[in-house]
């Protein structure tokens, strides 16, 4: 006799997939041609003034900004909405419960990255790049902090709050970085734990270097009015990345929650 799936494991057979198709793309970065003509283009300080602005955009939200983020969104909505759908799933126990929570999360990304994407090119437009960041920064926490609580999930905690870094970071990284971001992205779901060694700051500063190498040949076309709208076009590109795999792994962190998960894993 042939045992039937249940709908977790139907379920945790899709993340898989989504999951692995992600990493694969993540393991290769092509330069485009474009990047090539900027390349001796771009001024020697770029990066560095690019990297400063997200560190500080990053600290501001963390320290004072989340409030400000949260008047943006109705949270208690989203949280009584999470207990709902996952009471259903608990006593319902099939896969179109599970599929609401998911499609419930999944529409949160698509909303703010072409909320983001439209900043972009309006500031794009006006040849505004570097004070993009902030409005770009802002718009990836919510989107993230969204996405947390549809899963079940806080962001004020200090080790929360490096979770989410090290989620931009194997989202905006390449390669054995890439890899290595996903391993301790990986290591937090299964343990529930972050290197405390590792002050958050420092946590900070590194995703920013990641991200304003990603994103430095884009943040100097959109310093360029006009030809900025180029540019400015990418934040749709980034925000649609970084918010796909926060998805995929606050997804697993959820399923990983499920009491048939360990059952699923000893099989």
């Amino acid at each position: 006799m042939i045992k039937r799936k249940t709908p977790l494991e139907k379920e945790l057979r899709l993340l898989e997939k989504q999951e692995k198709r992600y990493l694969e793309q993540r393991q290769k970065q092509n330069d485009s041609k474009l990047n090539k003509f900027l390349e001796d283009k771009v001024p020697d300080k770029l990066q560095e003034t690019l990297e400063k602005a997200f560190c500080s955009a990053f600290r501001l939200i963390f320290l004072k900004g989340i409030s400000v983020i949260e008047k943006t969104y109705k949270k208690e909505e989203l949280e009584k909405d999470f207990k709902v759908q996952d009471y259903a799933n608990q006593i319902k126990n099939d896969r179109k419960s599970l599929k609401s929570i998911r499609k419930n999360a999944g529409s949160t990304g698509r909303f703010n990255t072409l909320a983001s994407g439209t900043a972009g090119l309006g500031m794009g437009l006006i040849g505004v790049g570097i004070p993009d960041i902030p409005v770009f920064t802002g718009f990836l926490l919510r989107s993230i902090y969204q996405i947390a609580l549809k899963y079940g999930f806080s962001y004020e905690e200090e080790k929360e709050k490096k979770w989410i870094l090290l989620l931009i970071q194997g989202a905006a990284s390449y390669g054995e970085k890439q890899k290595a971001a996903d391993k301790a992205v990986e290591c937090y779901i299964q343990n529930e734990l972050v290197d405390n060694s590792i002050p958050l700051d420092e946590i900070i500063q590194e995703t920013a270097r990641i991200l304003s190498g990603e994103l430095l040949y884009m943040k100097f076309l959109q310093g360029i009015p006009i030809v900025g709208v180029v540019g400015g076009a990418f934040d749709f590109k980034y925000m649609k990345e970084i918010t796909t795999y926060a998805e995929i792994k606050y997804r697993k962190r959820y399923y990983r929650n499920l009491s048939e998960y360990d059952m699923i894993e000893k099989k």
